[in-house]
């Protein structure tokens, strides 16, 4: 089932910033193209795109971006619609974007308070819709797309060690990845039937924008106490092994597989009995400090009231 990805094609949404743009750049030095779809490009990710717009390397594939709201069908759909006008056949596809328990969609900011921009009347939690229903979206136009061509194809989630774990202040975080890491393991009898390959990574800490740029998140850490991070780079790897290997270090890769990444490790992660996230990379040990913080706030009077 494993193939090199030189010469295919790839859809990752999120490639702006983060995981996504480090595994994009590493498909695109490896001679694959890559349809970059996301609300807009960090300058990094921008860089990328104009250096393999036009690759002047015969080995290097080429990049371009489209402007993607994942909230949005429509675009989802127009993304493949773009990608197979330019390419043909698309091989990969990476539902990567995602966020982190943002204040304006979180369990601890309900529809209609202050902070929230979820509307009372809206039935549904942005933050969800990113990290749960676009996934399945995509998925589903991306088994159709190979479907349809009667090809092997790859896709693989970003999933999390949240997907093993709970976490008071990140409940509808930890509650995405879990329905991730379960969705990435139903899928996959389609290996064997259709020759489509459904897997995903489980990144612990990984330094990106996504950390390093929130101080609220950075709470949950304590470097002085021994938190460390791996890099965006090793997850990216651990990735391009799940499309192009049947076996690696950690062990043997089928669909449903689910890797994790830790600083300077990867693993199986088993879908019982599994012995859970230890090692380095993987320890957030400012959380039950900030869970008391999100406790303390409940204990005001009118906390969860809609404003008026």
């Amino acid at each position: 089932m494993a193939f090199s990805v030189k010469g295919k094609t790839a859809i990752i949404t999120g490639a702006g910033s983060g995981i996504n743009l480090s595994f994009a750049s590493l498909l695109l030095s490896n001679g694959c193209n890559v349809l970059f779809a996301d609300l807009k490009l960090r300058p990094e990710a921008e860089a990328v795109v104009n250096e393999f717009s036009n690759p002047t390397n015969a080995d290097h594939g080429e990049a371009i971006f489209q402007e993607t709201d994942v909230t949005e069908w429509k675009q989802l759909e127009l993304m493949f619609s773009v990608a197979e006008a330019r390419y043909g056949a698309i091989d990969i596809v990476v539902p990567g974007a995602g966020v982190y328990e943002p204040n304006w969609s979180s369990f601890w900011h309900p529809p209609g308070t202050a902070e929230s921009t979820d509307p009372i009347d809206g039935n549904h939690y942005k933050m969800l819709d990113i990290n749960i229903t676009h996934p399945i979206r995509v998925t589903q136009l991306a088994v159709a797309h190979f479907l349809k061509r009667k090809q092997p194809g790859s896709i693989v989630h970003i999933s999390s060690v949240a997907g093993q774990r709970s976490s008071s202040p990140t409940p509808l975080y930890n509650a995405s990845k879990h329905a991730i890491s379960s969705f990435v393991r139903s899928l996959a009898r389609l290996e064997k039937r259709f020759r489509i390959r459904v897997t995903a990574v489980a990144p612990g800490l990984i330094k990106t924008p996504l950390w390093t740029e929130s101080p609220e998140k950075l709470k949950n850490l304590s470097e002085a106490d021994g938190d460390e991070w791996a890099t965006p780079e090793e997850v990216a790897l651990a990735m391009l092994d799940l499309i192009e290997k049947d076996e690696c270090a950690a062990g043997k890769i089928t669909g449903g597989t689910i890797l994790e990444v830790g600083k300077d490790q990867t693993r199986l992660v088993a879908e019982v009995n599994d012995p859970g996230p230890s090692g380095r990379g993987h320890t957030a040990r400012g959380i039950p400090k900030v869970a008391e913080g999100i406790l303390d706030a409940m204990a005001v009077d009118g906390w969860g009231i809609p404003n008026n």
